[in-house]
């Protein structure tokens, strides 16, 4: 026992106390930070009631979850910040060993009432139960929200369009008069912040990060915004690849079927098959945009647009086929009806031949019988008139060859008409037509390409 008390009054002569040990639960203790304390959990946390109380906001974009077009619906992921003051709770640091903060559950004090307007489903991700209290009073909790909010989307130049979502944070029952809400990071510094620490964009691109306040009056009272506004942009590069590619091509296989002959129809059976395909790309376009828009989209018009003028080329193809085939069947009358002419023709020169030479046997015989005879003079001249007659019959077959070669003469000269006049119907028109469109869709499908390219960059 007397080496103990010896020690103590060495250590006491010495001026050297022992170090004070401190733990987070003397000032807990010193707070009265208790379930029970029903003043810190309740009320704003002021000490006069005309005072404000001075909520500072933070907004980090750390991932752009999904744009859904259809639903018009905006999910980002985001870290949240939010720092008051607590006019009731303060301690001296030098009085418990230096500490300058510590981590209490969230429910032990009283919190903003802080929420999303757009918000349309509840945030179920991990939520942080604590948060940092600090020696002069200033309160700040931390939570990473996974935000599915509605936007008003325009994709009136999808898919190179440019989104602007917006998130505003107000309070449900203060106005501005009890609490004001301000930004704790200019717009600058959020944008710079989100992108050095963005995990993932998918098919957008973040462009920026814009913070704007917002005050509006209802039911006599003033109320107080804070809008967190996100610039986005789409990525265009797999909606050009899987769609805007594919009918461009479907185009240029259009304007090369006019190379196709149209005598056949493989020509119309190309189209029809080329015009199914743009339908079918169709139906993939009605999936992806809203069904509901202010203006209408681009690529609506730009598909719009190549069907119609790809059916108006099936519909020109249909009429010069229709005209072809006219042609050829007139074509096919007219020669059907010049070998009727010709048949009958051959059969009476054939006629006409067999009587000359009947008649030109009966001669010949008629003159050897009479010379056989004796040559009598009395019998010469009764022949005189047979003999006059015979000469007038050849006379008039001379004559029926002279007419028969004026017809063909004339059959000939009349087919040279008919075939020049020929040129000037169904045929000529068709390939006039044909080639006249052809000039026309080039020069449509030229200027549409470069008006609709030239909107969607502008």
């Amino acid at each position: 026992m007397l080496p103990v008390v010896f020690l103590v009054l060495l250590f006491l002569t010495d001026g050297v106390s022992p170090k004070k040990v401190c733990s987070y639960q003397d000032v807990l203790d010193y707070l009265n930070l208790t379930f029970d304390n029903s003043m810190l959990q309740l009320t704003r946390p002021v000490v006069d009631h005309t005072h404000p109380t001075v909520v500072e906001l933070d907004l980090i974009l750390y991932a752009i979850l999904a744009v859904i077009e259809k639903t018009q619906t905006f999910i980002p992921f985001l870290w949240a910040t939010v720092m008051w003051n607590n006019e009731h709770i303060s301690w001296d640091p030098a009085q418990f060993c230096g500490i300058t903060h510590i981590s209490i559950p969230k429910n032990l004090l009283w919190r903003p009432d802080l929420f999303i307007y757009e918000m349309t489903r509840k945030d179920e991700s991990p939520q942080n139960p604590h948060m940092y209290l600090s020696y002069d009073g200033k309160i700040t909790s931390e939570e990473d929200m996974n935000v599915v909010s509605t936007c008003k989307l325009d994709v009136h130049k999808f898919p190179f369009d440019t989104q602007r979502c917006n998130i505003s944070i107000g309070s449900a029952i203060h106005s501005a008069d009890e609490i004001r809400i301000l930004p704790f990071s200019n717009s600058s510094r959020a944008t710079q912040f989100s992108r050095e620490l963005m995990k993932s964009q998918g098919e957008w691109e973040f462009l920026q990060l814009s913070i704007t306040s917002y005050n509006f009056s209802y039911h006599n009272r003033n109320w107080e915004q804070l809008i967190y506004t996100f610039t986005i942009k789409r990525r265009p590069f797999l909606h050009v690849i899987n769609f805007l590619l594919p009918i461009l091509f479907f185009l240029c296989l259009d304007l090369a079927s006019f190379f196709i002959s149209d005598c056949r129809g493989e020509k119309l059976g190309f189209k029809v098959t080329v015009l199914l395909a743009i339908s079918v790309l169709l139906l993939i376009l009605n999936d992806i945009l809203p069904c509901m828009s202010n203006k209408t989209p681009l690529i609506a018009t730009y598909c719009i647009v190549i069907f119609g003028l790809m059916l108006l080329s099936l519909l020109e193809t249909i009429l010069v086929t229709y005209l072809m085939e006219f042609d050829s069947a007139s074509l096919e009358k007219r020669r059907l009806k010049d070998d009727c002419r010709d048949k009958e023709d051959k059969e009476e020169k054939d006629n006409t031949d067999d009587s000359y030479a009947a008649e030109k046997r009966w001669t010949r015989c008629s003159c050897i019988c009479n010379v056989s005879e004796g040559e009598k003079e009395h019998e010469v001249l009764p022949l005189a008139p047979e003999a006059n007659r015979s000469i007038q019959s050849r006379e008039g077959h001379v004559l029926l060859l002279i007419l028969k070669e004026m017809k063909v003469l004339q059959k000939t000269i009349n087919l040279c008409l008919s075939s020049r006049d020929e040129g000037r119907r169904p045929g000529r028109w068709a390939t006039r037509i044909n080639r006249a469109f052809f000039i026309f869709y080039l020069t449509t499908v030229s200027l549409f390409l470069s008006l609709i390219f030239y909107e969607w960059n502008s």
